[in-house]
Parts: structure tokens; C-alpha cells; sequence
């Protein structure tokens, strides 16, 4: 690229070596341009100068010729009339020749200085047409370069223009969000826009702070919301950054991607989203809602003014994927009552082994339990027959016990008895 200042506007500006080398050579079209004229000029002096010179020689061979004539006249004079007669008609005839040839001379001349001047003219209108094709050309030329630099300089206007709408507005944000807007600040204002909407919006959502740090970290706030049957439709881990201008060591974004994961798969939240006013220079991060999927799964990065819409943008996506979602939840549940019914057949296979097991136990145990009450019974009816023989002679006794026997030496049981009858 070359570098050419512009003679009218003293601005410099770049050409390639194309464009660079016809502008050399409009220079140097101008330049022959001017050498015409110098040449055509000299050209003309020249023939004027020529022109002066021969009729001089002319003039002045004449003018000798002349005098050696007059001379020679004078002579012949002296010597004789009829000579200087003779002579004057020779010489009067040399004379009439001399001018035949003058004039043939400055017939030659004219006839050679119009043939040098149609040559010349001819050069002339040539090198004008030339002149004036590259006149054209370069007319072109310029046209095109001032359509060229006209665009470029209003696409770059209409550039500046963005950048500086852009600029201003992310200074506008900045300077809206900035006031306090160190520590928790940030997620204070993150707070306060969820409220706003949490009424008309955000019904049935959780939206609170994570205060469980027992894995050693937590994040700044968790959003999740389900459905009437009790389904998760979103989750989302919130991170919430801030720094302030006069901060000795400016940290980046990207320092706080792989805690941010972290702290999401613990928590078991589905999408994670770092608010951010980080590297507030960055074009990439000043985009909107950046995608850092490629290095942490289900990752954004975004601005403060991008906080409810990144809300609004998953929540709709998760609704959309809700009866994919159910389907599936369906069939979980289809496998997971197969998988209840085959543990509740396998236990009652196993309980009724053991039941069994325990039955056929208590069975055989019932069984020696029986037979060692025969052998009781045995034994008792054993017994019971021993006491029916000590029974019936103990009534075979008191059939045979009488009044007289009991009162036989007893004359008190008597009396008593007696008063009885």
C-alpha cells in the first residue's frame, strides 16, 4: 500500500499498487502534456527562426551577388556599350534565373515549412487526443476513487457513528449500574429487576440466594421453576461480577467460568449464566448474550441489561421441550413401575421361601410338639386312670362310710346326729 496526501485537503490516504500506478501515470501524462507545449513552442520558434535565416541568406547572397554584378557592370561599362549590353542581357537572364531559383527556394521552404507544420499538427492533434483520452481516464479514475472514498468514508462514518451510539450507550449502562456497584451491588440491582416481573412473570419461579456452601463454594443466586405435576421445567445457576474502575488487577470473565460449573453441577441446575461487567471493553462480551457452551456445557455470558431476557429465552426453550420432557418422565415412570413390580415379585418369592422355610420349621416343630404331648397325654391319661382306680375305691369307702361308724367312739358326733333326727 502506498500512502499519497491529497494537494487540496492535505489528507493522506492509502492506494494499492494498482491504483498507485495509474495516478503515476496521469503525472506522467501531465508531464508530456507540458513537453508538447514546450516542443510544439520550440518547434515554432524554430520555424521562424528558419524562416528568418534563409530569407537572411537569401537577402544577403542576393545582396552579393548584387554587388559583384554592379562591379561587373561597372566594368563592362568601361569597357564597351555593346559588352555591357551583352552582359546586362546575360546577366539580366542569370538574374531572372537566380530569382526563378529564389522563388523556387522559398516555394521549397514554404512547401517543406507546411510539410513540418502538418507533421507536427498532426503530432499535435494526436497527442491531444491522447491527451484528451487520458484526460477521460483520469476523470474516471477520480470519479470512481472519490465514489470509493466517498462510501468508505460514509461507511466509516455510519461505523464511528455505531461505535460511538454503542459506546455511549454501554457508558449510559455503566453509569446507571456503577453507583455502589461493587461487593453484592451488582446482585442487589439483578434482584431487584427479577422483582419487578416476579408478580406478573414469574409466578410459580424460585428465585433466591444460594446460601449452601457446603461443598466450599456457592454461587450468587439459583432460579428454578416446575410445572403442576411438580416437573422441573428450568434451573439455572446465577454468578454475579463486578469491578470497579480503579481496581489494581482486573480480572476476567473467563477466571470465573470453571467455579461458576462447579457450583452448578452440585447444585444440579441445568443452564449456568455469568452476569458480568467485566472487561467492559470487550466487543466480544459487549455483543449481548454470549455462548461459552464450547468450553463449559450449557454456559452464557451476559450483561446486566441481558439478565431477564437470558430468564425469558431458557424459560421458553424449557417450555417448548416440556412434552418431550413428560413423555420421557412418563416412560421413566412406565420402567420404573416394571422395575417395582419385578423387585415386589422377587420379594415375595424370597418372603415366601422364607416363609415356607419358617412354616415347614414350625410345621415339624408343631409335629414334635404333638408327638411329645401324646407322649404327655399319655403319660396324664396314665395318670388319670391311676386316679379314676384311687376314685372309685375312694367311693367304694365312702359308700360304705355310715352315721354309726362316724359317730362309733365319738359320743359328741353322736349327740349331734341324734339331735338332728
Amino acid at each position: 500500500m502506498n500512502e499519497i496526501i491529497c494537494p487540496n485537503c492535505n489528507k493522506a490516504f492509502k492506494v494499492d499498487e494498482a491504483g498507485f500506478a495509474d495516478i503515476v501515470k496521469q503525472v506522467r501524462d501531465q508531464q508530456f502534456k507540458e513537453e508538447l507545449q514546450n516542443r510544439l513552442h520550440l518547434a515554432e520558434k524554430e520555424k521562424e527562426s528558419a524562416v528568418k535565416l534563409a530569407e537572411a541568406t537569401v537577402r544577403n547572397l542576393l545582396q552579393d551577388q548584387l554587388a559583384n554584378k554592379d562591379k561587373e557592370l561597372a566594368q563592362l561599362k568601361a569597357q564597351s556599350e555593346l559588352a555591357l549590353t551583352e552582359k546586362l542581357n546575360s546577366k539580366e537572364t542569370e538574374i531572372t534565373q537566380l530569382k526563378a531559383k529564389f522563388d523556387n527556394v522559398e516555394v521549397e521552404k514554404k512547401l517543406a515549412v507546411s510539410e513540418a507544420v502538418q507533421k507536427i499538427e498532426k503530432e499535435r492533434d494526436k497527442l491531444a487526443n491522447d491527451l484528451k483520452t487520458k484526460e477521460l481516464e483520469k476523470q474516471n479514475l477520480e470519479n470512481s476513487l472519490k465514489h470509493q472514498f466517498s462510501s468508505e468514508l460514509l461507511s466509516k462514518d455510519a461505523i464511528i457513528k455505531y461505535k460511538d451510539d454503542e459506546i455511549a450507550r454501554v457508558k449510559d449502562m455503566k453509569l446507571k449500574l456503577s453507583t455502589k456497584m461493587l461487593g453484592e451491588t451488582l446482585e442487589q440491582h439483578c434482584e431487584i429487576e427479577f422483582n419487578k416481573l416476579r408478580a406478573t412473570a414469574f409466578q410459580k419461579a424460585y428465585f433466591e440466594k444460594d446460601n449452601d456452601s457446603k461443598s466450599g463454594s456457592k454461587g450468587d443466586f439459583i432460579y428454578k421453576e416446575t410445572d403442576e405435576a411438580g416437573n422441573e421445567i428450568i434451573s439455572i445457576m446465577f454468578e454475579m461480577k463486578n469491578e470497579g474502575d480503579d481496581t489494581a488487577t482486573k480480572k476476567r470473565n473467563e477466571d470465573f467460568l470453571r467455579e461458576l460449573d462447579k457450583d452448578r453441577n452440585e447444585k444440579k441446575c441445568e443452564y449456568a449464566v455469568l452476569v458480568s461487567l467485566l472487561e467492559a471493553d470487550s466487543e466480544f462480551y459487549n455483543t449481548g448474550i454470549v455462548d461459552v457452551s464450547h468450553k463449559y456445557n450449557k454456559m452464557y455470558v451476559v450483561r446486566p441489561q441481558f439478565f431477564i431476557p437470558i430468564i425469558t429465552l431458557l424459560r421458553n426453550a424449557a417450555m417448548n421441550s416440556m412434552q418431550y420432557k413428560s413423555e420421557l418422565a412418563l416412560v421413566k415412570s412406565q420402567h420404573i413401575d416394571i422395575t417395582h413390580f419385578e423387585e415386589k415379585m422377587n420379594k415375595f418369592k424370597e418372603g415366601f421361601s422364607r416363609n415356607y422355610e419358617l412354616a415347614s420349621r414350625k410345621f415339624k416343630d408343631a409335629i414334635d410338639g404333638i408327638d411329645k404331648t401324646i407322649k404327655e397325654l399319655e403319660k396324664t391319661k396314665l395318670a388319670l386312670l391311676s386316679s379314676e382306680n384311687n376314685l372309685r375305691l375312694a367311693n367304694e369307702k365312702t359308700e360304705d362310710l355310715t352315721i354309726k361308724k362316724l359317730t362309733h367312739n365319738n359320743p359328741t358326733m353322736k349327740a349331734k346326729f341324734e339331735e338332728l333326727e
